[in-house]
Parts: structure tokens; C-alpha cells; sequence
């Protein structure tokens, strides 16, 4: 930077915290972080709730299924084929009708306990993905497609080594395709395996709704570590958090006759979402503050430089220093640098002591990385950062604080609100969160989509179309705009 620049930076700084209402502003932005954060905290009362399974990535699941199990001393293997999977979901009360979930599960599993968030391997049918093999809950592999029926039967087997299990699937129990070999560490020298349905919850428009599966068993044959004793059924993780119960009048059960067995089940064996866990919190639902800080910002931004205008001081600027861009410039990053730092200020407050209060009250909060941790904070100052440029860029524009303020948050604010609101069409929230402002607060965003789990991912359940810093960029890109509009009406009109 040039020395005239640099000196020009020094006085709108010296403008910014002479002006009390400006830093009050400032200051208060970064206190509604924090205080939000308290409220949340202390409001929210889970104790008393039973605990979230945890998987062995330390990441919560949802482990609830229909077993039908021995125990597997050692090695072994495990065929079984499988000639139906039928669903049904709820129509009315007391009342279960025919329908498609399309990950419902039939098939073979190995894992160290019936305990949720324990190990395993597993090898299934699905209800529109054809065959998979899935492992410790986040790990998806696609095997042969289509659909089960009487007239296309799938076999599967499971082979266990040590640690190591393999996955294979068949047409007709005779030519085997692998599916994948995976290493799940920890299954002990007395495992649990067998046969598994899990019939995950639906998604029904905005929502879900429970259903129940069944499926058909034949060809059950197994080797070496395999006790040969009775097979037990019941339902894992009855009392689980994320198990939505059966649809009634359904139940889980298992029935043996001619060789085969027919086994009925509810709930899943995945990742845990949003609507897995509806009570669970996140780092954004801890940083709700952020909506009163930006207003704030933008009040504070948009003032910055319509004061100057109201009080005529804005042609003593410009003939202080002619370079008319180069005052707005600096008059962005002053007010930018500003707004980050209490911005920052407020979001490293804020982020442990909510989730502190929120743990100390029994509420589970979704775990994420320090990584994570670090760009929401960072992401979050910078959100602020990037809306009091907005609003300064519209104050230089319009030369007028309510309009200046009533754009920006319109822009901004407005379809905030509107994806706020639990019936708004997912198309249109995801629309929304893609081209206006609103879509920078993807950054706030820690919850993962995982394509094998039935979810509605929308922007009200804390899932957004944009990668984090796409979402800021975009953000970023009217800011940008607005400043470049701001600079050249300055040039044109305030001579």
C-alpha cells in the first residue's frame, strides 16, 4: 500500500471509533453472538434421554434393526438367498399400506455385540439400490442392481478372516460376483452374525414416516466358526434416540418353517441425520445469534457512510483525498476489518459455551472436526464482515440510511426468514440458498449429506446446496458488484 492510502486507512479509521454508536454497534453485534448462544444453551433440557449411539469413527448412528443371530466363533462364512422384500407404510391409524422405501434392508451381518455403535460388516438387498455391502455405518459399496422378487432371487454371502470380511452376491447361488473386502477392527474372537432387516423412515414431502419391511430367506448354509444352535431374534437398539419405532400395528419377529425364514423389521443400520436425531443441536443452531448481529452490521455499515451525506461532510472527504474509489476502498476495508474481528470475537465466545451449556442440559450436539470448528468461526466473522460492505456499498448507492438498510436486508435477511420456515418447498429454499446473499450462510453449515441415507436434505434441517465457501462467495460476489456500482456513482454524482 502507498503511503497516501495507508493514510487514508488511518483516518477512516479514526472516523469509525470516534463515533460511539458505531463501535456500540460493533460491540453489540458481537454480544448478541454470545448471548444467543447462552440463551440456547440454558433453555434447551434433554436430560434424561437415553444416550446416541456412537459409531467406531466416533461419528452418532442410528443401529436399529431386526437380528436373527448366533454366535461366530473365529472364521466363517455365511450364504443365505433371498427371494422377497416387501414394505409397508403407515395410511392411516392402525392402518399399513404397500410402499417403496428405497433403502430398506435384507440380508447378512456380522458385527462384534448387539451394542449400538458396534462394528460390523454387512451384506444386503435394498429397496430400489439393488445389492450393497456397507460396514461401520458411514462405508457404502454398490454390488449387482435391480430388485428382489421370486423371479430374480439374490444369494449372498459373507466370508470373515480375522478382522477382514468379504461380501459376495449372486444370480444363482452358483457364479459369485465380490461386492467389496473390508477390514473392521474390533469384532473380537465371538462375534454376532446372521440375518438383518431394517426398514429406515420414509421421507413424505417435508418430512418422514416410520415403515416396516419383511423379507424372505432360503439356502441359509454356514462354515466352520458358526455354533449351530437355536437362532435368537430380537430387536437392536429398541430404546434408542434415533429408532422412530415401528409403524403400528407392526412389530419385529422372525419365523423358521421348511428351511427358510421370514423376518420383519423396523428402523436402520447408517449414519444418524437431522431427522434421525430431531433433538440433537448443531453449531449453527448454537450461532442463531448471527441473524441479530447482521442486523447490526448492516445498520452500522450502511451509517458509515450516509452520516457523511446527511451532515454534508461527504464533499470534505472527497476533496481531502480525490481519489474517490480509493476512499470507498478504504472505507470497505476499515468497516471490514472491523465487523470481522468483533465477529470473530463473538463466534469464539460463543461456539464452546454453547455447546457446554448445551451437553451440561442433556442435549447431544453434532460433533465436528476443530478443522470445522475453525472455519465456522472464521466463515461466520467473515459473513458479518461481507454484509457490512453490502450495506456500505448500498448506503453509497442509495445515499439514504432506510433505504440502504431496508435493501440490504431484504436482501439477506428476508430469505433467511423464508428458509426458516418448515413448509417452504425444498426447491425453493435450495433456490434460495444458491443465488440470493442468504446462501453465505452455508458456512455455518457442519451436518453431512450421505447419499445412502433418506433424508430431507434442506436448507431448513441445516443441509445447503453450496459448499460452505461457495455459499460465502456468493455473498462475496454482491458485495463486490455493489461495490463496484457504489464506486462509479461516486465518481459521477458527488462532485
Amino acid at each position: 500500500m502507498t503511503p497516501g492510502f495507508l493514510r487514508l486507512l488511518h483516518a477512516e479509521w479514526t472516523k469509525f471509533r470516534t463515533v460511539l454508536g458505531w463501535v456500540t454497534g460493533m460491540t453489540v453485534a458481537a454480544l448478541m453472538v454470545v448471548l444467543v448462544a447462552l440463551l440456547a444453551g440454558v433453555s434447551s433440557d434433554q436430560k434424561g434421554a437415553p444416550p446416541v449411539p456412537i459409531g467406531p469413527g466416533g461419528e452418532p448412528v442410528t443401529d436399529s434393526f431386526y437380528f436373527v443371530r448366533q454366535p461366530l466363533a473365529g472364521n466363517g462364512s455365511i450364504t443365505v438367498s433371498v427371494s422377497a422384500l416387501t414394505t409397508s407404510v403407515p395410511q392411516g391409524l392402525g392402518d399399513l399400506r404397500p410402499g417403496v422405501v428405497p433403502w430398506a434392508k435384507a440380508g447378512l451381518i456380522i458385527k462384534q455385540s448387539t451394542r449400538q455403535g458396534s462394528p460390523y460388516a454387512a451384506i444386503m438387498v435394498t429397496g430400489s439400490h439393488g445389492v450393497r455391502m456397507q460396514d461401520n455405518y458411514v462405508h457404502d459399496t454398490a454390488g449387482l442392481p435391480g430388485p428382489v422378487s421370486a423371479a430374480s432371487i439374490r444369494w449372498l454371502r459373507l466370508d470373515r478372516s480375522g478382522d477382514t470380511i468379504t461380501g459376495y452376491a449372486s444370480t444363482d447361488g452358483t457364479h459369485w460376483t465380490k461386492v467389496g473386502t473390508v477390514h473392521v477392527t474390533g469384532l473380537g474372537p465371538t462375534a454376532q452374525g446372521g440375518l438383518f432387516v431394517a426398514s429406515p423412515q420414509a421421507v413424505a414431502g417435508l418430512g418422514t414416516t416410520g415403515s416396516v419391511s419383511t423379507a424372505a430367506f432360503g439356502d441359509l448354509r454356514f462354515q466352520e466358526g458358526w455354533t449351530g444352535g437355536d437362532w435368537t431374534g430380537d430387536q437392536v437398539g429398541a430404546e434408542s434416540p434415533t429408532f422412530a419405532g415401528y409403524p403400528p400395528p407392526a412389530s419385529g419377529s422372525f419365523a423358521e418353517s421348511g428351511g427358510g425364514f421370514t423376518v420383519t423389521g423396523a428402523g436402520d443400520i447408517a449414519p444418524a441425520v437431522r431427522y434421525s436425531l430431531p433433538t440433537a443441536g448443531t453449531l449453527s443452531n448454537i450461532l442463531t445469534g448471527t441473524f441479530a448481529a447482521l442486523i447490526a452490521v448492516i445498520v452500522v455499515g450502511a451509517l458509515f457512510i450516509t452520516t457523511e451525506y446527511r451532515r454534508k461532510l461527504i464533499h470534505v472527504t472527497l476533496a481531502a483525498s480525490p481519489g474517490r474509489s480509493r476512499v470507498l476502498l478504504a472505507k470497505a476495508i476499515v468497516l471490514g476489518a472491523v465487523t470481522f474481528v468483533a465477529g470473530l470475537a463473538g463466534t469464539v465466545v460463543a461456539v464452546p459455551l454453547g455447546v457446554r451449556l448445551s451437553r451440561a442440559n442433556g442435549v447431544y450436539v453434532f460433533p465436528v472436526t476443530s478443522s470445522t470448528e475453525l472455519r465456522v468461526a472464521v466463515g461466520t466473522a467473515a459473513l458479518l464482515a461481507t454484509a457490512s460492505i453490502l450495506a456500505l456499498s448500498a448506503g453509497a448507492i442509495f445515499r439514504h440510511s432506510a433505504s440502504a438498510v431496508t435493501t440490504v436486508i431484504v436482501a439477506i435477511v428476508l430469505p433467511y426468514i423464508l428458509i426458516a420456515n418448515p413448509f417452504m418447498p425444498a426447491s425453493v429454499a435450495n433456490w434460495l440458498t444458491r443465488v440470493t446473499p442468504a446462501a453465505a450462510f452455508a458456512v455455518q453449515q457442519t451436518l453431512v449429506q450421505y447419499p445412502q441415507v433418506a433424508n430431507p436434505y434442506t436448507p431448513y434441517n441445516d443441509y445447503y446446496p453450496l459448499a460452505p465457501w461457495a455459499g460465502l462467495a456468493v455473498l462475496a460476489g454482491y458485495a463486490a458488484v455493489s461495490l463496484a456500482i457504489a464506486a462509479v456513482l461516486l465518481h459521477r454524482r458527488d462532485a
